[in-house]
């Protein structure tokens, strides 16, 4: 097996890694203020790729100029979900704030097979086929782009919690609950304004994912459990950990269908799972409680 077609391989699986790491950062960001685990993260990023198909194949356009109105549309969906639905649980039990958000993923996976049926639909578009050569390594384009709209939209997370006013309320809603409380703080408001944001990264991720793989309601599930594989590699709270573990599991699921078979993807992902629990139980970015 030659150097070339490992080097191709992993640097698939660095731009896929980067787009699941957007996912599972809008998980962490939720759950590292919030404190809240949304188990419906993988269906709505689901929604948001059938959301693609459908303005693609009703309006022609492409899934990166669906990512502006995917955003805004999802940002007030999970403002209203989390003001509305779960800001009631959040001095409830966890097992009842579990229950909620199940149920949630439940109801979204349903009515996506009502509507579009069990069936996968994809998005064909020209750029799919070609590639970028960077010496003996070939760049898919769409790949490409994925991981970049995954970068950009990251980096602006980044750059609106350290630099605004209202992410600095919403890092301090994250450090001390009850100091927000007393200084004056409308928590709720910030803790759905951080779903909001959470949700942008969802729809952003799947507009990008439909480039990459067709889509079916039953990918809901699945990518709930590994964006919650990737929060755990990278550390449950941490945004950078986030990135770093999508990054781990896009290469590890990369060498795995490579070496092992196309199959076998889920078992290295799980595989370095285990790893990281038991060298490292709180992940690598994350910190000791």
């Amino acid at each position: 097996m030659s150097f070339d077609l490992v080097a191709n391989v992993v640097v698939a699986g660095v731009l896929t890694g980067l787009v699941y790491g957007l996912m599972a950062l809008g998980l962490s960001v939720i759950f590292g203020v919030v404190r809240v685990v949304n188990f419906a993260h993988g269906e709505m990023m689901t929604i948001a790729m059938y959301a693609a198909t459908v303005l693609f194949a009703s309006l022609g356009l492409d899934p990166f100029l669906c990512i502006l109105p995917a955003a805004l549309a999802f940002f007030v969906f999970g403002y209203l979900l989390q003001a509305g639905l779960i800001n009631p649980f959040i001095t409830r039990p966890e097992h009842s704030q579990f229950m909620l958000l199940v149920a949630v993923a439940i109801i979204m996976v349903n009515a996506l097979l009502m509507v579009f049926g069990p069936s996968a639909r994809s998005i064909q578009v020209d750029y799919q086929l070609e590639s970028f050569e960077l010496g003996k390594v070939l760049v898919d384009k769409a790949r490409f782009f994925a991981a970049l709209a995954a970068v950009v939209t990251a980096g602006l997370l980044f750059s609106f919690f350290k630099f605004s006013l209202m992410g600095k309320a919403i890092r301090a809603c994250a450090d001390n609950h009850l100091g927000a409380l007393v200084v004056g703080l409308d928590v709720k408001k910030l803790y759905a304004l951080t779903f909001g944001l959470g949700s942008v990264c969802v729809a952003v991720a799947g507009c990008a994912m439909v480039l990459l793989v067709d889509v079916t309601p039953p990918l809901g599930p699945a990518y709930t459990l590994l964006a919650f594989v990737i929060v755990i590699v990278g550390g449950l709270g941490s945004m950078p950990g986030a990135l770093l573990g999508g990054v781990l599991i896009g290469v590890s699921e990369a060498l795995a269908g490579l070496f092992v078979a196309p199959s076998a993807k889920s078992m290295f992902s799980f595989g370095l799972l285990i790893l990281i629990l038991l060298l490292r139980p709180q992940g690598l970015l994350g910190k000791k409680a």
